[in-house]
Parts: structure tokens; C-alpha cells; sequence
């Protein structure tokens, strides 16, 4: 339901339709990649659970409710994230204004300090609530931030490698992401570093067809130089349920609009 850095999106609401030919064009693959992983049906929502696991074996978990909406196919979008569990995040709220052409608007609000505090661009690349999800995972990374190379059409995925315009914005000197043919759901990213190892990977476990749309329902991001991971499961998710305006202003971070986060008839 999302669109992060073209993997993320498999992660945070995914959709896909079927590819009738092949494309040599890398420009309109992560294009149409892109809309398959985040731009499903016109809104959705989903509950999903973190589980953050250590090399060491300790656990942690997270429980939140995702609400997301289109302002246009392909543009503007808007996020809302509402955690209820454990106790000391619960109604933490991490909204998102997502910008084609600008840098997006986030904000994060914590409860126990009553304070709004705003993302700032520079940290979009950091943890997201203690897991190994980075803020732009969960909002998705511009398209035309990077530089994208095809580098095999062979089998059953497109392999493009993209590699970032301006280097000192990231930790990552390229990734690597595989692009399912049959859906163009990205189902795999590697990060590399500037001596080319991978050090962290984005993968897609499970998918299921809701209300015929193909959805992720299962991913993990693993950091390959910690041993750590999390894992994120998806359940309850719905498209189209009419989310308008108002779940989206400042005023749903102090006041959570808990009409449209409880879980949707069957």
C-alpha cells in the first residue's frame, strides 16, 4: 500500500497486474514497478506486526494500523501509521505528505511528551521506531533520485540496478532490486556499500490476492553486517474504503480518526 524506495512498497501494501510483454525500457519497468507496489486501488488500510529480532536472539515486537491514500496514479500521496502495542508506543502516530516533486512532509508524534516533531529530510534514512525499516522505507523513495540500469530481462525477473544522484544523501552506493515479471512486484533489494558487498536485504515471504489485487502479507529487512532483522506481517487489509481529507490534517496526530483504524467488516 506504499512507496518506498521501489521494495519498500512491496512491504507496505503491494498490488500488481499482469505484465502482457516483455520491456527493454528500464525507465517504464521501475515506472510500472512502482505503481504495482504502491499505488493499489485508490486507498487501503492494514494492521501489521514488527518483529525485531537481535543477532543475540532478543525480541522485540510492534503492532500498528496503516491507512494510505492517492492524491493522483502515481503522485502525491498521503500515510498515516497509528501504533497500538507495546504499551509505551501506543498511540504513537507517524504521518506522511509524500511529494513527486518535492521533498516529503513527516512528522511524528509522541504521546508521552505531547510534541510534534518534524522528519527532517536528512533523516529519512534512519531507524523507524527501533526496527530495521528505515522512515523512507515506509514512505518510499523518489524514483528520480537515482540513476536506474537494466541489467537482465532473462527468466522470470527484471534486475535493475539503481544507483543514487547525489551519493552524500545516503548510506548505500547502489541497490539491486528484482521485479517479479508476472505482477511487477519488486520481491527483493540489495543494498550495497562503496566497496560493492551487500549489507542490507529487502525481501518479499508471502502473498495473497486481496479483493484481487496481489498483496504483500509478509517481508523481512535483514542488516547483514548485525545479524539482526524484522520482520513485518500484514493482515486486515482493504482497498477502496473512502478515506477523505481529514485523516490526513495535523489534527488526526493528537486526535487518531479510530473510525477508519478499526478493522473493516469481513
Amino acid at each position: 500500500m506504499f512507496k518506498p524506495s521501489l521494495m519498500l512498497s512491496a512491504l507496505l501494501f503491494a498490488s500488481g497486474g499482469a505484465q502482457a510483454s516483455e520491456l527493454q525500457d528500464v525507465n517504464k519497468i521501475v515506472q510500472q514497478a512502482n505503481l504495482a507496489a504502491y499505488y493499489a486501488a485508490d486507498d487501503g488500510r492494514a494492521e501489521a506486526r514488527m518483529l525485531i529480532e537481535d543477532r543475540d536472539g532478543g525480541r522485540q515486537s510492534r503492532q500498528f494500523t496503516i491507512l494510505r491514500r492517492d492524491r493522483a496514479e502515481g503522485g502525491d500521496q498521503d500515510f498515516l501509521v497509528a501504533f497500538s502495542r507495546p504499551a509505551d508506543v501506543r498511540n504513537t502516530v507517524f504521518m506522511v505528505a509524500k511529494h513527486v516533486a518535492a521533498d516529503d512532509d513527516r512528522w511524528l508524534y509522541l504521546p508521552g511528551l505531547d510534541l510534534v516533531k518534524r522528519i527532517s529530510a536528512g533523516d529519512k534514512r534512519t531507524s523507524f521506531m527501533g526496527s530495521h525499516y528505515f522512515y523512507e522505507d515506509v514512505s518510499g523513495r523518489n524514483l528520480n533520485d537515482d540513476e536506474h540500469k537494466l541489467l537482465s530481462s532473462e527468466g522470470r525477473f527484471y534486475q535493475v540496478l539503481n544507483t543514487p544522484k547525489d551519493p552524500a544523501t545516503v548510506e548505500f552506493s547502489r541497490y539491486q532490486v528484482w521485479i517479479d515479471k508476472a505482477n511487477m512486484l519488486p520481491v527483493k533489494i540489495e543494498y550495497q556499500d562503496e566497496t560493492g558487498s551487500v549489507y542490507r536485504r529487502v525481501e518479499v515471504l508471502d502473498i495473497s490476492e486481496v479483493q484481487g489485487i496481489p498483496t504483500v502479507t509478509r517481508s523481512r529487512v535483514s542488516d547483514l553486517r548485525s545479524g539482526g532483522s524484522t520482520t513485518m506481517e500484514f493482515r486486515f487489509q482493504k482497498y477502496n474504503i473512502g478515506l477523505d481529507d481529514a485523516v490526513f490534517s495535523e489534527r488526526s496526530l493528537r486526535k487518531l480518526p479510530r473510525q477508519w483504524l478499526k478493522r473493516p467488516a469481513s
